[in-house]
């Protein structure tokens, strides 16, 4: 009896030995979970810092770039605008121009021409027109004192005749006379059409 009695206290200890050791071992492994979940924790939220911080540096990169483009972009709008508005007008300025008063202003532009280049008189020269009537081009000829057969050329969208010799070429054309316009008055033509206050702050 006694003897069973002792083997029941040796089993209890060695159960109670047991528990205490697995006591143990479970409090080790949550505190190194505990200890690991931190770890991880401050990990993930030193990641999320960073990528916060590279975030708003970024987008106040961008901010400035897209600041810094603003004023130029605001130039290159109004410069866009202006010159569809000097292109407007010109086509208006065409399409309510006569025609005789077109072709006179091509004669103008050739005679112009063929008076700078009076070594070309004596040469042999072939003419080429477009943009405009077969009979008008030998009409504007004539009226710069030129008495020769001339053909269509490729078309244009403004009338224009070319006289070429062997060594010469003269174009006059009613883009050149556009050109000169807007190069010569330029600024007019843009205050007129969108007011000085806009050309002070192109």
């Amino acid at each position: 009896m006694e003897e069973l009695q002792s083997t029941d206290i040796l089993e209890r200890e060695i159960l109670e030995d047991a528990r205490k050791k697995a006591l143990r071992i479970l409090k080790t492994a949550e505190d190194t979970i505990k200890a690991k979940t931190a770890e991880w924790n401050q990990k993930t939220a030193d990641v999320v810092s960073s990528l916060e911080k590279k975030y708003y540096e970024q987008m106040e990169h961008e901010t400035k770039n897209v600041m810094a483009r603003l004023p130029i972009d605001k130039l290159r709008t109004k410069i866009k605008k202006t010159e569809r508005l000097l292109q407007d007008a010109v086509e208006h300025w065409y399409n309510d121009t006569g025609s005789e008063r077109i072709l006179e202003l091509l004669s103008i532009e050739l005679s112009k021409r063929l008076k700078m280049c009076t070594e070309i008189q004596s040469e042999k020269k072939k003419a080429y027109f477009s943009g405009m009537k077969s009979q008008d081009a030998q009409m504007v000829l004539k009226s710069a004192g030129l008495n020769i057969d001339i053909e269509e050329t490729i078309p244009s969208h403004y009338p224009l005749i070319k006289i070429e010799t062997e060594n010469t070429r003269i174009t006059a054309s009613i883009q050149e006379v556009i050109d000169y316009m807007l190069l010569e008055k330029r600024e007019e033509l843009i205050e007129s059409l969108v007011g000085r206050d806009f050309m002070a702050n192109i």
